[in-house]
């Protein structure tokens, strides 16, 4: 049986886990995996905040620890990364002038003089794009102010970093809701 010494002893132990690389800032430096907008290109050695690295870099597979090890790695196979890098931003581009072509019609309540009771959001426009085939979320689809109005739009949607394409929007009334006055007087 274990004394309270040896007890005290074990609990203040330090942990084995490894230290992390402390960037001059204090912050925490990670090897990004992939690209993060607003962050860093794959393959660069950035610093961050603990908790950003912890909760959000590390559990998505975006970033590892920036150990020597890694950046040795990244160094050797830098040209296969950058080969990489350039055919999927290949594929992006292709997917934004794919989108460029196609237009979007979305129906919405409106009165007489054409303003809508509501508006046309992202995410209208996102589930039209769905429809077509594309995997384009609500935050990609870039709106300069709502549409509260019928007519022809164009809006930008935000494949990837310096990758944006031009959608035409279509906004209509919703066909088939209004009643002519003498019919309900009839019915």
């Amino acid at each position: 049986m274990a004394t309270t010494r040896q007890k005290k002893l074990k609990r203040t132990r330090p942990s084995r886990a490894k230290r992390v690389a402390r960037g001059p800032n204090g912050g925490m430096e990670v090897l990004l995996i992939q690209s993060v907008e607003f962050l860093g290109d794959q393959g660069s050695v950035v610093e961050v905040k603990p908790g950003y690295a912890r909760n959000y870099l590390f559990p998505q597979g975006l970033a590892t620890v920036a150990t020597d090890h890694h950046k040795r790695m990244v160094e050797k196979h830098r040209e296969r990364l950058a080969e990489i890098q350039r055919q999927r931003r290949a594929g992006l581009q292709a997917q934004a002038d794919e989108v460029s072509r196609q237009s979007v019609t979305i129906e919405a309540n409106a009165n007489e003089e054409g303003h809508l009771y509501g508006s046309v959001t992202g995410t209208e426009i996102a589930d039209a794009l769905k429809q077509q085939g594309f995997t384009i979320t609500a935050d990609q689809v870039r709106l300069e102010g709502p549409l509260k109005e019928l007519g022809l739009y164009t809006v930008k949607v935000h494949i990837a970093h310096e990758i944006d394409a031009e959608l035409k929007v279509w906004v209509v009334p919703t066909a088939g809701e209004e009643v002519p006055a003498a019919q309900t007087a009839e019915g």
